[in-house]
């Protein structure tokens, strides 16, 4: 039976979407679970929702594409759990446009979030996981980092750089015992999607093998298969989750 019991794991922008079902995932499987986000209102009002269900779960308030905040928040965990086992880069963001109508700021703001933060939250954690001798690294990219997207130069560099450095924290990572993967996500019905016109979903789903969106729970099973024991021999890998768009 999947397990992460013991396991202290964080969670980047855990608020909501993505991270807030991976969250909840993990906290029913056992580990102790740290929300870095940096909506304060959405990460405490989880907290105290989830009290209710025996889980245990923190908010750190946090900007992941500012260093030493991050850094600063990975020691705070240290000093009060003494490790880290499992570590989530999710917490991203859009500001779409085509090429020649995209800013020079919104291009910037979503490679620092997008891909500086991944690379802020690895770096700040992955010594606390070799120091242990074992640790397990999980990066939310996009099937869009796999085949581009109009209108998402932005958003397509960085998903795409995920995975290159997933490809490469994986081989110099695997050798200390850290398993390090990216998951590729399709069309997932978020917050984001469900603010879209129905007829627009429609084509979407049309698109898809599975004709259907996935959701969040879809997105949280993969990251708590590879944050457990089971995935033990994955590394390296990016693994879309997509209904079968990208073939």
């Amino acid at each position: 039976m999947r397990t992460l019991d013991g396991r202290i794991a964080i969670v980047t922008g855990g608020s909501s979407g993505l991270g807030k079902a991976t969250l909840i995932k993990f906290a029913s499987l056992g580990a102790t679970v740290i929300n870095w986000d940096i909506n304060q209102e959405r990460g405490e009002a989880l907290v105290n929702e989830l009290k209710t269900t025996g889980y245990t779960t923190y908010f750190f308030r946090l900007n992941t594409a500012n260093y030493d905040e991050v850094n600063q928040a990975a020691t705070n965990i240290i000093g009060q759990f003494g490790k880290i086992d499992i570590l989530v880069n999710n917490a991203g963001i859009t500001r779409d446009a085509t090429l020649l109508k995209m800013t020079n700021d919104h291009w910037q703001q979503v490679i620092d979030v997008n891909l500086t933060g991944v690379f802020n939250c690895t770096k700040a954690v992955s010594p606390y996981m070799v120091d242990k001798g074992y640790g397990r690294i999980i990066s939310i990219s996009s099937v869009v980092g796999l085949f581009g997207n109009f209108g998402q130069t932005n958003y397509a560099a960085a998903k795409a750089g995920v995975i290159a450095m997933t490809k490469t924290w994986a081989k110099e990572l695997g050798r200390k015992g850290i398993n390090v993967n990216a998951v590729a996500p399709g069309f997932i019905r978020t917050e984001i999607l469900d603010a879209m016109p129905e007829e627009a979903l429609d084509k979407m789903k049309a698109k898809v093998p599975l004709q259907k969106l996935g959701n969040a729970e879809d997105i949280a099973n993969v990251n708590a298969f590879l944050a457990s024991d089971e995935a033990d021999y994955i590394n390296g890998a990016t693994i879309s989750v997509d209904g079968g768009i990208s073939l």
